[in-house]
């Protein structure tokens, strides 16, 4: 909170009324202007606090009018009645006339926005432009000057275009940014363009005259009219972001005018604003837009050009302004965003622009917040804001007075409160004594510092000290003395001055001299605890002083933190401890923003460390090994913010707090942190475990700020809520409920200034509060001793040795104590303490609902029900979130009266219990006599059809209202039965018919008589109840085939049934008992039975009943064939054995053979069905070999038994030629042989390779392999491989050697592929010599001649390899071949003799060739030369001896082996090559 010092100006005698104030804008110089209507006029000028400047007094003998500062240079343009304009230097001095251009009353001075051009205008329309240097020289007479005839009001210079920020883009230059260093050197690579900086200053100017015309000044000088209003203009504003010009006319008439390019101008808006028009509005323009307006109303009204709304702000009375309070003038604060307004009972409104968390921007109303009101004498008439130090100007007529904000001064020491409430008074609190004091100085109290004997306040000129007397305060000494910063100990008082502290009696006398070296700095900051004083310097330097002896004496030598501290820039603030150990400091960056650190200095080990609340973490020299879950969750809970104040306790070294803001919330105004999101951190610290956090909470709204920290309490100063006069007034319930109200009575000695003034108790105001730590809520009373153990448990308790905890409060009997603890054990969850605590308080209710609790199977659950116990409601609803026990929750909400949030949590996370949430809602709001809401949430659980009705019977009106509103048929009908009960049949038979209730309709219409209309609604609805109801009037009345006809219809059929025996109407007897169940069945059945007659229908009904024994005896005793046969249709495995059996003999003897196999197949009788299958030559069909197999988990028969039936059935099938039901049969009966010989004869391949591959058996392999030999395996390459897989498999080496001789013997035949044919031959070699054959003998023989053929197959292949390189050996070794025995067996001779005519014919030998070719003959009576000598060779042999060569039989043979033969040697090739890849 702030206050405001006013500074009344010293204003000479000479003095007229001011009229006029203006502010330099960047120094802190305020020019007045007064008026006197004997002596004339004068304009002065005054400093800060009101100090006049006699150099710069000027008067004349008649009026001031206008007042204008330069920009920049403290040069004011005065303007006069009589058209003179002065130019006034400051502190000079210095008076400047300008030329004689005006001769009449001057309306208005204008300075460009840097200075250089100055514009005056009179009231005979003359307006002229004046030309000044940068040193505010006016340079010869004007630039420009223009006439016109009309009464000047305002003028407005246009702002110039916007251009490059130079300083911005040096800045980039120099941290390497290419495109700003180009910016910079545009001559680069010869390119680029010169730096567009911009004009300096915008020279174009607007000037309005009191005809409402509107007319534009060039650069050039050149004027011209842009447009006209209907009225005088009052202000005129410029909207840069739409280029716009704003007119304000004394109607108050709002028009915008967009400004053209070429210098015209087009209407863009106009709208009357609304207040009272004329001269005395005053109007306030910002630079975001907004308009403010206060037209002598008791609001101020906003527009916002930009955003499109308007809004109006006006007084509280609950601040402290009075009814009837009009608002004379307003004034904007651009740097503090502080709207001031000036009434008419001497106050100032003060509005804060302040963004509330969640607000939207758009919301702009909500975001002023009104302050307190400041204070002055009469009527304020204008208010001014100005110059760097955001001062504010109020002329109230016959004063001027000057304020400047201040923060408002507080401090606590020794149980003593002081807080100021205005510039020159004190609140003082003594909670030992429990009296409020007031305390009201003669100086503008700039800090305070108390003690319990003492108020020392000062000024920063002057210091006070008054002595505390009971309840009286009494001034012992002042002194002049400029130090900023004041600390007080005992009996010194210690102030600062360029490197010492001085140590002052409180009379002033310095004492001692605490001196600081150059390098050390400059002493800025003092702080005190117990005997211990801190001192920060300007040097960043900090030095305790130990202040138990009579001269204070260093505690530990200066500690540069700059040092430690990476980009410190400035101390903050300093504090220490109560022993002296620790000294926390906050500081200020390089750059000027706050650290987000606390840096704390430890005397004894001489370290810095940090607490850093951006990450919520200490410094990493702090941290233990086992404490990343502590700082886990405090990261979780102290992130994110920034420390604002920190504070040590009184008494205890260990305890240290901190108040801590949002980073983005993170300001320099205090005034503004007061509204924020703030959070009070309470920590131990210590050397041995660092900074541990004891508890954190959000600061309650109402509360200013913390002022002191002293156990078992913090202490807050309290927010001002109302001002009036000398009655203060705090924000409600903040009041601290226990120092008594004992005002300062009055002193009788004489030789002491009294200074407490006697106040009724009712209007002191109790600015401080007293808030209990977490841990001490409920032990305010108690002695020192239970304060020591409660605190000592709690740092144990926060450190984790519960051992050390309850050691410090084992001998504490207090029932408030062991409560406290078992608050604390909700926080640290530790319920087995808890137990511990409940039971020495006694409480044995929350004892049985903790162990009632143990059943839930979260711990926050069972935690969450002794927070309940114990009052925590906060921490419960946190636990039951943490854990999302949502069902708790909610229950929670509802014992509480929660009920918004119950429903929220219901509908959003617990939706199995919305119905229920929304009942128990209902039931609430009817107790408690809102039964519209209540009617909804009935609605909204399901439950209004009973619990509407309940709740509104008493008012029957509106309950027939809410019925046919509601439209619902149950409602419908508790209506009509309450119309019923009340005797109007008439309403309940429309009500029933609403209801569609056809029952009551037909229960009405009969007791009313009218029976036939209860049978129309009967047969129309089919509605079964009043059927029922209708058959049993009937029946009462005898009329027996309606009774019949409605039991029906009802499907009463028992009842039908009954009355149809009794009067023998058989015939509707049958029908009524098929629909009806199987009990009516057989007792109609019995009923035909007996009587003999219809025996068909007795069958037919025993047989639909289920009793087929009771259907077929009948049926075989009256010969009821027909029936017979559709009682067989329903017989099946669950039959009686002997039943089937009867009726199967029964269809065999009819000739119905498939019906009685499956009658034998129902009982069983597997084989007899078999022999009938076989000897009628019936087909098995496959639903039929199902029906017959038998499990395995069977016990009807053995597993031998089943095997042979299954085999049977298989042989039945294979007798059938059903190949694949016989082999799946075989399958299942386990003999897998079979199945292969069956599956063999089905000729299926890829079932035959499937089924040998998943039998692994020997036998099936090689009779998979067999069969697939049988096929044309030569063109299918995967025949070829199952072949080699299943021999292979079936260790069948020898017919897997001869398949290799066999693919041997096809590569030669049919491709002539000898090196092929010899891999084959080798592989049967192999697998011949790996065979394990019966006759030793007769292998050896196979093997020989096996080898024999390989060894041929070799000496020709090598022959004609050795051909290419000496073919008189090839031909050699093929010569020699032809004469080896039985050659053709392994070599063709043909394809030897080719070999050699082949030859032959390339050398030319043609004779030798055909003598070949003769001996090929008479070896091969009948060759097919084509097949081993080319075409090419026997033309040239035929050209060559003139011979005719016939071809052989076998061309097209051959020409067809040319043509495909090649793709089936490759697909060959890849089964071979598959296999010796395997």
């Amino acid at each position: 909170m702030a206050v405001y010092f006013d500074h009344r100006i010293e204003a000479p005698e000479s003095s007229g009324v001011p009229a006029e104030v203006a502010w330099h804008p960047t120094q802190p110089v305020l020019a007045v202007a007064s008026t006197s209507a004997t002596t004339g006029g004068n304009v002065d000028l005054y400093l800060q606090q009101g100090e006049f400047v006699e150099s710069c007094h000027v008067d004349r003998p008649y009026q001031p009018t206008v007042l204008r500062w330069h920009p920049s240079k403290p040069l004011l343009a005065l303007g006069w009645e009589v058209g003179e304009v002065l130019l006034l230097t400051h502190p000079s001095g210095e008076q400047t006339v300008l030329p004689n251009t005006h001769t009449n009353y001057i309306t208005l001075l204008e300075w460009s926005s840097s200075g250089s051009r100055l514009v005056t205008g009179d009231q005979m329309g003359v307006l002229a432009v004046w030309r000044f240097d940068a040193r505010g020289r006016l340079q010869g007479s004007h630039l420009v000057r223009h006439e016109y005839n009309k009464p000047l009001t305002c003028c407005i210079f246009r702002p110039a275009p916007p251009g490059e920020d130079v300083a911005m883009l040096a800045r980039a230059a120099v941290s390497g940014d290419e495109r700003a260093l180009d910016k910079f050197n545009w001559r680069k690579d010869g390119k680029g363009t010169l730096l567009k900086m911009g004009p300096q200053e915008g020279l174009v100017f607007y000037v309005s005259t009191i005809d409402g015309k509107v007319h534009s000044v060039d650069e050039r000088g050149q004027t011209n009219t842009l447009f006209s209003v209907d009225n005088p203009i009052q202000k005129l504003f410029f909207l840069e972001r739409r280029e716009a010009l704003v007119v304000v006319t004394e109607t108050l008439t709002l028009s915008q005018y967009t400004l053209g390019p070429e210098g015209g101008a087009q209407e863009l808006m106009k709208v009357k604003l609304s207040g009272k028009s004329g001269q005395n509005a005053d109007i306030v323009w910002t630079e975001n837009g907004l308009l403010i307006t206060a037209t002598g109303e008791h609001v101020i009204r906003l527009w916002d050009l930009e955003g499109g709304d308007n809004y109006v702000l006006s007084l509280d009375e609950t601040l402290g302004f009075e009814r009837g309070e009009i608002i004379n003038c307003v004034s904007y604060c651009i740097g503090k965003e502080i709207l001031a307004a000036g009434t008419s009972h001497g106050r100032i409104a003060m509005w804060r622009m302040a963004l509330q968390p969640g607000s939207s921007s758009t919301d702009a109303k909500t975001q002023w917040k009104l302050q307190t009101p400041t204070e002055i004498e009469g009527n304020v008439t204008q208010l001014r804001w100005g110059s760097s130090l955001n001062l504010l100007a109020a002329n109230t007529v016959t004063t001027v007075l000057i304020l400047s904000e201040h923060v408002m001064s507080a401090h606590f020491g020794q149980q003593v409160a002081a807080v100021q409430l205005t510039p020159s008074q004190l609140s003082i609190t003594q909670f030992s004594a429990g009296a409020h004091l007031t305390l009201r100085s003669d100086i503008h109290i700039k800090g305070v510092c108390v003690t319990k004997d003492t108020v020392t306040v000062w000024s920063g000129k002057q210091v006070t000290v008054y002595e505390i007397t009971g309840t009286v305060l009494r001034c012992s000494g002042s002194f002049q003395c400029e130090s900023q910063v004041l600390a007080v100990h005992d009996e010194n008082i210690y102030t600062v001055e360029p490197n010492r502290v001085q140590v002052r009696t409180p009379q002033g006398t310095v004492k001692q001299l605490l001196p600081f070296s150059e390098t050390e700095g400059n002493p800025v900051l003092l702080s005190v605890c117990q005997v211990y004083l801190v001192v920060g310097t300007d040097a960043a330097h900090i030095k305790v002083f130990d202040l138990t002896r009579r001269e204070a004496k260093a505690h530990c030598n200066a500690k540069n933190l700059s040092d430690c501290i990476p980009s410190l820039g400035a101390l903050r603030s300093v504090k220490c401890n109560a022993n002296g150990s620790q000294v926390s400091i906050l500081i200020s960056l390089v750059n000027g923003r706050s650290d987000h650190k606390v840096h704390f200095y430890d005397v004894e080990m001489d370290t810095v460390t940090h607490f850093d609340f951006f990450t919520g973490r200490p410094s990493s020299s702090t941290s233990q090994p086992d404490d990343s879950d502590r700082q886990q969750s405090q990261a979780t809970e102290l992130s994110g913010r920034c420390p604002v104040s920190h504070f040590w306790d009184e008494n205890e070294p260990r305890l240290f707090v901190c108040e801590t803001v949002p980073v983005s919330s993170e300001i320099a105004s205090s005034s503004l942190f007061n509204m924020m999101d703030v959070s009070v951190a309470t920590f131990f610290c210590t050397q041995e475990h660092g900074l541990l956090l004891q508890d954190s909470y959000p600061r309650p709204a109402s509360l200013q700020n913390l002022l002191a920290l002293d156990v078992p309490y913090y202490y807050f100063t309290c927010k001002m809520l109302f001002r009036r006069g000398d009655v203060f007034l705090p924000e409600p319930g903040e009041r601290d409920p226990e120092p008594g109200e004992v005002s300062a009575p009055a002193s009788a000695s004489p030789s002491q200034a009294l200074v407490s003034s006697l106040v009724p108790a009712a209007q002191l105001p109790h600015m401080v509060s007293r808030r209990a730590l977490k841990d001490f809520v409920g032990l305010e009373d108690c002695e020192k001793v239970t304060w020591d153990a409660m605190l000592n448990f709690s740092f144990y308790l926060t450190v984790g040795n519960m051992d050390e905890a309850f050691k410090s409060i084992k001998l504490i009997k207090s029932v408030a104590v062991w409560e406290n603890m078992a608050r604390m054990c909700v926080k640290t969850q530790r319920l087995d303490v808890a137990r511990v605590c409940l039971g020495n308080m006694g409480n044995a209710q929350a004892a049985r609902a903790l162990r009632e609790a143990e059943k839930e199977a979260e711990p926050e659950a069972q935690v969450a029900v002794l927070a309940i116990q114990l009052g925590m409601l906060e921490d419960a609803e946190k636990l039951y979130k943490s854990c999302q026990r949502y069902d708790l929750l909610n229950k929670f909400y509802q014992a509480s009266g929660k009920w918004q949030k119950a429903v929220e949590t219901a509908e959003n996370q617990d939706r199995i219990h919305l119905r229920t949430t929304y009942y128990n809602y209902a039931k609430h709001l009817e107790a408690m006599g809102d039964k519209n809401l209540a009617l909804t949430y009935y609605e909204k659980s399901d439950t209004h059809r009973f619990e509407v009705p309940r709740m509104l019977q008493e008012d029957v009106l509106s309950l027939e209202i809410y019925v046919n509103k509601m439209k619902d048929k149950n409602i419908y009908k508790w209506w009509a039965q309450y119309l019923e009960s009340q005797s109007d049949l008439d309403s309940a038979l429309r009500y029933y018919e609403y209801a569609q209730d056809y029952l009551s309709l037909v229960r009405v219409q009969c007791y009313v008589g009218n029976i036939q209309k209860a049978s129309e609604i009967a047969n129309d609805t089919g509605n079964r109840a009043a059927s029922y109801h209708l058959a049993r009037q009937y029946e009462s009345h005898d009329e027996i085939k309606q009774a019949v006809h409605f039991y029906t219809r009802a499907q009463a059929y028992n009842n039908a049934i009954r009355l149809c025996k009794e009067n023998g109407l058989d015939d509707q007897l049958m029908n009524l008992a098929l629909l009806s169940n199987p009990e009516d069945m057989m007792e109609a059945a019995c009923y035909y039975e007996e009587k003999g007659a219809h025996m068909d229908r007795a069958v037919v009904l025993y047989h639909k009943a289920g009793h087929f024994s009771k259907a077929l005896e009948l049926a075989f005793a009256t010969q009821q064939f027909s029936a017979l046969q559709l009682i067989a249709e329903d017989l099946n495995e669950n039959s009686d054995p002997a039943l089937l059996a009867r009726c199967s003999d029964f269809f065999i003897k009819h000739s119905q053979y498939e019906r009685a196999v499956e009658l034998l197949v129902a009982a069983k009788e597997y084989h007899k069905a078999l022999d009938l299958c076989l000897d009628q030559s019936l087909t098995i069909t496959e639903e039929l070999a199902e029906s017959m197999t038998v499990a395995k988990e069977s016990k009807e028969l053995s597993e031998d038994a089943r095997r042979d039936l299954l085999e049977r059935i298989a042989d039945c099938c294979m007798r059938q030629g059903d190949y694949h039901l016989a082999t799946k049969k075989y399958t299942q009966a386990g003999n897998k042989l079979k199945a292969m010989r069956a599956l063999l004869k089905s000729g299926d391949t890829e079932k035959i390779v499937f089924f040998a591959g998943v039998s692994r058996q020997k036998e099936l392999y090689i009779m998979a392999g067999n069969y697939l030999l049988s096929l044309d395996w030569r063109k299918d390459p995967d025949i070829m491989k199952n072949i080699i897989n299943f021999y292979t498999k079936g260790r069948a080496l020898d017919l897997l050697a001869g398949f290799y001789e066999a693919c041997a013997q096809e590569e030669i035949d049919d491709f002539r592929n000898y090196e092929k044919a010899l891999g084959a031959l080798m592989e049967a070699y192999k697998c011949l010599s790996k065979a394990k054959g019966r006759n030793p003998a007769e292998q050896e023989s196979k093997m020989a001649n096996l080898q024999h053929k390989i060894t041929l197959v070799k000496r020709f292949i090598q022959a004609r390899r050795l051909y290419e390189e000496d073919s008189e050996e090839g031909v050699h070794l093929c010569e020699a071949l032809l004469e080896e025995p039985e050659l053709d067996a392994a070599v063709r001779v043909g394809d030897v003799y080719g070999f050699l005519v082949e030859h032959h014919c390339q050398q030319g030998s043609f004779q030798v060739a055909y003598d070949k070719l003769e001996e090929l003959q008479k070896v091969l009576p009948s060759p097919n030369v084509n097949s081993y000598i080319s075409q090419a060779s026997l033309d040239a042999l035929q050209n060559a001896l003139g011979v005719p060569l016939t071809r052989g039989k076998l061309q097209g043979r051959v020409d067809h082996t040319d043509s495909e033969g090649e793709e089936d040697e490759v697909e060959e090739d890849e089964a071979l090559d598959a296999h010796h890849g395997d």
